[in-house]
């Protein structure tokens, strides 16, 4: 590239580098999240308060913010500043679809908590 002089990077370089490293500590802790919540709702399973499909969703969105991370962690250690970009919005693109999902399953959780149990079934 113009101007790029032994590692001296440009502003725009620096900038996609930040959001790489925003995207890879929050889907770590997003994986952590998910976890514990898959933890949390077993355990509401275990006493039988309720019967959700949310921590299977959960299973997976931990998954997708794995790859996430893992694609941001690569962008990271790439030199190639193209294969960086690429890799980076690979990454932004998983991590908000990941994000989504996460709404859509909390407000599954919440719906599942909230309405009463049926007659018969617990």
């Amino acid at each position: 590239m113009e101007g790029e002089t032994n590692g001296d990077r440009d502003p725009s370089t620096h900038l996609e580098q930040d959001i790489c490293i925003h995207i890879f500590t929050v889907s770590s802790a997003m994986v952590g999240v998910c976890l514990t919540v898959i933890g949390l709702i077993r355990v509401v399973i275990t006493f039988g308060r309720a019967d959700t499909l949310a921590d299977d969703f959960l299973a997976g969105d931990a998954l997708l913010f794995l790859i996430s991370c893992l694609l941001s962690y690569w962008a990271l250690r790439s030199r190639s500043l193209r294969r960086m970009h690429r890799l980076e919005k690979i990454a932004d693109g998983i991590f908000i679809f990941a994000m989504i999902g996460m709404v859509i399953i909390c407000a599954l959780i919440t719906y599942t908590i909230s309405v009463p149990a049926r007659p018969g079934t617990g």
